[in-house]
């Protein structure tokens, strides 16, 4: 199939494009959020091409991917056909509601009959009020990361993109109680100046800002333990992808979460405290930290494995445009 889709989540994009289709990215010459093209720090495949928005207006398109309220309109002007009337559509959710409404958050979606929303997470299904429209869940899939855990750092790793301006919701403000267990290493999108932001001396936090996903999951693999401490993100597919690696984790039971990481991957809690002394114990005694990730990578690989991804995105695809 020809499938068009915009590049917004870089890690989501990865694993979707890793399947049999043709994959039709926009690229406009700005590069901005509705032309972003090709992944320039990830590894595409090359059935994933780059359109202008003037080759879309004749471009065969077998189904439409969509991921924001505004690419709706978007696609029936580049295009010149309506998604979901003219072309089947998708609406994929990434997220978790932030209106301040919940659990009576409506779905930007909701009510509608020409479309589909596949949520990432069953999390995020239960939480949106979607109406009418018909639902379904894909979990996620990831590219197995090449890198393998040596834990040969006593540091811990936490990945985070905009950690100032999301701040509570990704646990920004709980890194410095970490930062007195063991210094961290923080990777993402727009993490430079972060120590200065928390009031940390420069040697308990270190950033690494939009670094290749390649050299991060390197760079993880060689820090004793990884931190989620996000309150309320749907899951973050660089979880899993430590998870992946062999890296015990340390994460708040939230969201989806509470599934992600089985008993003996790594400690899961409500309770601050009782993640303060998980990290202190991985960062103590490095073989117990590796056993843990042993059972990490095992339940990552099985659960959020490509090929199951892939096979259960190819089922819906053809259930939407086949019938």
């Amino acid at each position: 199939m020809n499938v068009l889709l915009w590049h917004v989540h870089g890690s989501w994009t990865t694993s979707f494009v890793h399947g049999k289709h043709r994959y039709l990215v926009p690229a406009t010459p700005d590069r901005g959020p509705y032309g972003l093209g090709r992944a320039r720090t990830y590894t595409w495949p090359d059935s994933a091409a780059e359109v202008s928005p003037e080759q879309l207006r004749g471009a065969d398109v077998d189904v439409v991917i969509l991921q924001r309220p505004e690419e709706v309109d978007l696609a029936t002007e580049w295009l010149g056909r309506r998604p979901g009337r003219d072309v089947p559509a998708i609406y994929v959710e990434h997220n978790t509601p932030k209106d301040g409404n919940v659990p009576h958050s409506r779905h930007p979606m909701a009510d509608r009959d020409d479309l589909l929303i596949a949520h990432v997470t069953a999390f995020n299904e239960l939480f949106w009020d979607t109406g009418s429209t018909r639902t379904t869940v894909v979990d996620h899939g990831i590219v197995p990361p090449a890198a393998a855990y040596t834990g040969e750092l006593d540091r811990l790793a936490v990945v985070i993109n905009e950690p100032v301006r999301r701040w509570r919701v990704t646990g920004t403000d709980l890194l410095p109680r970490f930062a007195e267990i063991a210094p961290l290493d923080v990777f993402g999108l727009k993490v430079a100046g972060l120590a200065e932001q928390l009031g940390l001396p420069a040697d308990r936090l270190i950033s690494h800002d939009d670094v290749p996903q390649h050299r991060m999951h390197a760079e993880l693999a060689r820090r004793r333990a990884y931190l989620h401490l996000c309150r309320w993100t749907s899951l973050g597919l660089s979880l899993i992808e430590a998870m992946a690696i062999g890296m015990p984790v340390v994460a708040l039971a939230t969201t989806e979460a509470v599934t992600a990481v089985p008993p003996g991957a790594g400690a899961l809690s409500t309770r601050v405290d009782t993640l303060l002394e998980a990290a202190g114990r991985f960062v103590a005694e490095p073989e117990w930290a590796r056993r843990v990730g042993v059972e990490a990578r095992a339940a990552a690989r099985e659960r959020y494995g490509l090929d199951r991804f892939l096979a259960d995105w190819d089922r819906l695809l053809e259930e939407e445009v086949c019938g």
